[in-house]
């Protein structure tokens, strides 16, 4: 038997592939992930990290926070102490107990996603224009734009919306002013810097009502306190001044209310929606022949607790959570393509070369790795040889 030495090369001398530099953007994305609310295709405002939403047209809003509170504050401090002396200690429990069901309703309606639907997807939009162009003829015509499903017997049209790239469901309406399509939409309201929808409308309709209530309240209030202070000797100008100053503003404010409450109560009662009973969707104004509402319950109360009392349902647009990372860069982070090491090199001295020996007595060299080899005593690595 020939007696085989076998030098290894060291594996410090083999070339060490190094991974190629990962591009920065990708790097930031890692560091600091962004949420849906901060690439918002739509006109809305976002604050507390996305928690409350508004419409960017919201200016209005201060405007109706404060004159409920300029008008209140002036009813706590001119009327209700004199008809605390003069009639009950109830007024002014009642006057608070209804402004704090005005703001906090105010609030909800202004904060509160109204139902906003989120826009398709290129993959679903071209998925949609492919079933839309499904004519095959050579010649261009225009793709039709509507649907129409049955809704308890009865025929609804969907119409096609070009800036969200899909059919609107029953009862949504695309608004101009917050660039979004909403459900069951009502109407967009300034006084409250919002759409009124599906999700807040519950909320409008309880503001308005306890709005009316308030400004009924108050109005009724003053003219008692300047009833009976006409009565007395001594008439101070500044008490005086501030309560017609507030007799003012709700004379001029409360049959306005008292109407717009009126009207939406019809509207729950008969379970429309404002941009339905403009247009005349289902009471004959429009095209349409004696159509009725397919979505009335036909009585009264089923209708207002279906509008007021139902479940209320979820956000669609998930307007807090993450926006997923883009396959391309996870393809860049994942897919480097690594360098292939050198060969092992293996040196035989005083024997003969591998390619001599028999296929039964060839070299047999582990399939591990080089740091795994188990060293000797001295240090270096050990191979077996068979011959």
């Amino acid at each position: 038997m020939n007696n085989c030495e076998y030098q290894q090369i060291e594996p410090l001398s083999l070339p060490n592939p190094t991974p190629p530099p990962r591009p920065a953007a990708v790097e930031e994305e890692e560091e600091k992930a962004r949420r849906k609310w901060e690439v918002f295709p739509g006109k809305n405002r976002f604050y507390c990290d996305g928690r409350f939403i508004v419409a960017q047209q919201s200016g209005v809003l201060p405007l109706t926070l404060g004159l409920i509170l300029v008008t209140t504050v002036l009813f706590f401090v001119f009327d209700c102490p004199f008809l605390v002396k003069h009639l009950t200690v109830f007024i002014p429990a009642i006057g608070g107990v209804l402004f704090v069901f005005a703001v906090i309703s105010l609030l909800q309606t202004s904060f509160t996603d109204p139902g906003i639907l989120p826009r398709a997807t290129p993959d679903e939009a071209a998925y949609i224009e492919k079933q839309i162009d499904n004519s095959g003829s050579s010649t261009y015509q225009p793709p039709p734009r509507t649907k129409e499903v049955v809704i308890n017997q009865q025929v609804v049209k969907l119409k096609y919306c070009f800036t969200c790239k899909m059919f609107r469901p029953p009862r949504t309406s695309h608004c101009s002013l917050c660039d979004n399509c909403v459900e069951r939409f009502d109407h967009h309201c300034p006084w409250v810097g919002n759409c009124v929808g599906k999700r807040n409308y519950r909320f409008f309709y309880t503001f308005i009502v306890s709005l009316s209530f308030l400004t009924a309240f108050i109005f009724g209030c003053v003219a008692t306190h300047l009833a009976l202070n006409t009565q007395t000797i001594n008439v101070v100008f500044d008490f005086s001044s501030c309560t017609a100053v507030e007799l003012v503003i709700c004379f001029l404010s409360v049959w306005s209310i008292l109407g717009l409450s009126g009207f939406h109560t019809y509207l729950v009662a008969s379970n429309l929606t404002t941009n339905e009973d403009i247009k005349g969707s289902w009471s004959g104004k429009s095209e349409a022949e004696d159509t009725g509402n397919p979505y009335s319950y036909n009585n009264i109360l089923t209708n207002c607790c279906s509008v007021l009392c139902g479940p209320m349902p979820p956000s669609l647009i998930d307007r807090r959570g993450f926006v997923p990372v883009e396959q391309s860069s996870q393809t860049v982070s994942m897919e480097m393509v690594l360098p292939m090491p050198a060969a092992k090199e293996i040196k035989v001295v005083g024997g003969p070369t591998p390619s001599q020996l028999p296929p039964s007595r060839a070299l047999q060299v582990p399939s591990s790795p080089l740091p795994a080899t188990p060293l000797s005593l001295t240090g270096r690595p050990q191979f077996s040889c068979l011959f």
